[in-house]
């Protein structure tokens, strides 16, 4: 390894609080690997949660790996290095297993780069026993391992807290010198989806037929923690300049009860649960040992039943609360003067739907009158920064629609504009506009994606309309990698090859172009309700459910 490399390493290392140091002898070796940045990887607290789990077992070893930064890849390149660990720095071939965390779709192209950076072919069917034995799990894979599929010995379909233990101790037991065994054996565990089992068909465009073999079920059940109230996920490494390396954070609940249509969180997490306030509290004291500061984390977090109860029980142990976003219809006046108290400058709602017609569309249950209630709100409480999410391109959007967007908007700048000239103070709307783009396991799922050209004339409309006012500053994701995230959250088992040639060629476009992908297709393509889905072949439980959300949300704009 370079030498640079390895002072970086170093640096990193001694910088961190609560590495897992261990001896390897005789013990299970695994590198978590996060195919993105180390900043962003050690921000996430589900990869520090089974990084903490894995290191739990005596007999396990568990160090991490990441994806490097521009010119650190440079620098393996020009010293012919191969990817290293971080705690001890030794080749990725030197583990037992090599396991990705992955939590979105777009870094499903990193994968295939490193394993070029750690010497280890791309697909599964080229890797022998000399190789390590390389599984997943994250968010993204919940969704659709699909297109990773041909790369991975084994996806972890759902909750590691349910699905790691048992897996583990087969691996303990077995190893990997027999590679076919033990995969035989741990398709038989419940949330394990051992991709080389499975036969997939197409016809065209579609998955014709999904066909198991030997004894791996027919369809792989998505397994959940039902014992999350007893427990805590928390923060247990902690790196300073990586995003919220100033706050301890801990996971209030999972899941979210809301069921809005195009998020899939309240699916793939379902059903919604929530943590002990006592064990909350317990863990809260513990951090504020640590940081100063308590991010409060969850894709509902405004839903918890104890909030305020938490949130005062830390600014009286004389701690700052954080918390990621909140529900425009739970707000109450005890958690917004905490948050005030904790120094809370701007606070994140989220309309989402322009409209009301299209918040009823995908189920949002909120009104004008309250997200402007929400917004007088907050301006009381002296928070004159106000962050909003809208999606653009939802299916039946229409410009109408865009006009009430857009008029919504500029009655909250003239609340805040008033507010702020009142306290002598700036105020500021910062909108968050994303395009709609279709996820598995959602009633929409069957929706296409909006052409980029339609999805372009309307951020052009939004930025004549709002974009020169006073006050207002707007943020838009990147029609381009919102396509390619669409493209891998649709894709089936062929884009396989799209990823590994994207990295030799360099380009996502050349590659699609020289397998014969169409894009737009894939992107863009209302699926009818009764084909198979490439994500099928996980059994959720609710595609009933899904089935009947989507005909109400259709229904409900021809009332």
């Amino acid at each position: 390894m370079s030498w640079k490399i390895k002072e970086k390493y170093r640096r990193l290392l001694s910088d961190e609080e609560g590495a897992a140091s261990k001896d390897w002898g005789g013990k299970l070796t695994i590198c978590l690997v996060y195919p993105s940045h180390y900043a962003t990887g050690m921000s996430n607290l589900g990869f520090q949660a089974v990084y903490s789990l894995c290191n739990s077992f005596p007999d396990i070893v568990c160090e991490r790996a990441f994806l490097p930064a521009s010119a650190e890849m440079k620098e393996y390149e020009k010293s012919g290095s191969r990817l290293m660990s971080l705690e001890s720095q030794r080749p990725l071939t030197d583990f037992d297993v090599l396991a990705f965390s992955v939590s979105f779709e777009n870094d499903y192209l990193n994968i295939p780069v490193l394993f070029h950076l750690a010497g280890i072919p791309s697909f599964a069917k080229d890797r022998d026993a000399s190789f390590p034995l390389v599984m997943a799990g994250g968010a993204a894979l919940f969704l659709n391992p699909e297109p990773v599929a041909d790369l991975l010995d084994l996806v972890c379909v759902g909750e590691g807290e349910a699905v790691l233990p048992l897996l583990l101790d087969v691996m303990k037991s077995q190893r990997v010198a027999d590679r076919a065994e033990l995969l035989d054996t741990v398709a038989r565990l419940p949330g394990i989806y051992v991709p080389a089992l499975y036969q997939i068909s197409y016809e065209n465009e579609r998955v014709a037929e999904i066909r198991s073999s030997g004894d791996a079920p027919c369809r792989v059940k998505r397994v959940w923690d039902a014992d999350v109230g007893s427990s805590v996920v928390a923060s247990s490494l902690f790196a300073p300049g990586t995003e919220f390396s100033d706050m301890h954070l801990i996971e209030v609940s999972r899941g979210c009860p809301r069921g809005c249509r195009f998020c899939a969180a309240g699916f793939i997490y379902h059903p919604f649960r929530q943590r002990s306030l006592a064990v909350l509290k317990q863990e809260a004291e513990r951090g504020l040992t640590i940081k100063g500061r308590i991010g409060l984390v969850g894709a509902a977090v405004s839903d918890y039943r104890h909030l305020g109860e938490l949130c005062r029980f830390i600014a009286e142990k004389g701690g700052k609360v954080s918390v990621s976003s909140l529900r425009i219809d739970a707000l109450n006046e005890n958690l917004l003067d905490i948050l005030h108290s904790s120094g809370h400058k701007t606070v994140a709602l989220a309309p989402e739907g322009g409209s009301q017609r299209l918040r009823d569309f995908i189920k949002k249950d909120i009104t004008e009158e309250q997200i402007l209630d929400a917004c007088d709100t907050l301006i009381g409480r002296d928070i004159l920064n106000l962050k909003l999410y809208f999606i653009i391109g939802l299916p039946t959007e229409t410009e109408k629609d865009l006009e009430e967007m857009t008029l919504l908007i500029e009655k909250i700048r003239q609340r805040v504009i008033a507010a702020a000239k009142k306290n002598r103070r700036l105020g500021s709307v910062l909108l968050s506009v994303n395009p709609f783009v279709p996820k598995p396991f959602t009633p929409l799922q069957w929706c296409g994606m909006e052409s980029l050209a339609t999805l372009e004339k309307k951020y052009a409309y939004l930025r004549r309309a709002v974009g020169s006012l006073s006050n207002v500053k707007i943020q838009m994701e990147s029609l381009r990698e919102a396509f390619l995230q669409a493209f891998l959250s649709r894709g089936d088992r062929r884009l396989g090859a799209f990823l590994v040639k994207a990295r030799e060629e360099g380009s996502w476009k050349r590659a699609a172009r020289d397998l014969g992908l169409d894009m737009e297709l894939f992107v863009t393509r209302t699926i009818p309700l009764d084909e198979t889905l490439p994500w099928d072949i996980i059994d959720g439980g609710e595609r009933a459910l899904l089935v009947r959300e989507y005909e109400r949300a259709f229904s409900s704009c021809s009332d």
